[in-house]
C-alpha cells in the first residue's frame, strides 16, 4: 500500500465520511499536541465511531471553527466536551459530542490508555515533555 500525504481539509473530511459508515479508519496523524502517546508523522492511530464519549478518550473533532484536532477529552458535562492535547501545557478547545467524528480505539495496534496518570502529573507535564523532547 502506498503512503500518501493529503491536506486536513480532504483527509479528514474523507474519515468523517467513513466514520459515519460504521467503518474503522487508519491514518497517521501529524503534529505534536499529543506527545508522548501519538508521535506525529510516526504513530498510526484507528478511530471508530463510539456511541459513548468519556474523559480519557482520544478523539477527532470538528472544532467549530472548521479546525480538525485529535486532543483528549478532559470533561465531559453532559455533552459538553473540554480537549486538551497529552503535549500541550496550557490551551484547551471547547466542543459537543456531536463535533467527535470518531475515538482512537488502537494506537500503533495497542488499545490506547485513558492517560489518568499523564492527567494527574499536569502541574509538571512542561519539565517532562522537556526530558521527552531531549532524549527523542
Amino acid at each position: 500500500m502506498e503512503n500518501r500525504t493529503l491536506p486536513n481539509e480532504i483527509l479528514l473530511e474523507e474519515v468523517g465520511a467513513l466514520l459515519n459508515e460504521g467503518r474503522e479508519v487508519s491514518f497517521t496523524p501529524k503534529g505534536t499536541s499529543m506527545l508522548p502517546f501519538i508521535r506525529g508523522g510516526r504513530d498510526s492511530v484507528t478511530l471508530k465511531k463510539l456511541d459513548k464519549v468519556e474523559v480519557g478518550d482520544i478523539v477527532l473533532v470538528r472544532l467549530p471553527d472548521q479546525r480538525y484536532v485529535l486532543h483528549r477529552v478532559i470533561v465531559n458535562n453532559s455533552g459538553d466536551l473540554v480537549i486538551m492535547g497529552d503535549g500541550n501545557i496550557v490551551g484547551t478547545e471547547s466542543c459537543t459530542e456531536k463535533d467527535v467524528m470518531g475515538t482512537a480505539v488502537l494506537i500503533n495496534s495497542r488499545k490506547p490508555s485513558k492517560g489518568c496518570l499523564w492527567r494527574w502529573l499536569k502541574p509538571i507535564r512542561r519539565y517532562l515533555l522537556g526530558i521527552y523532547r531531549r532524549l527523542i
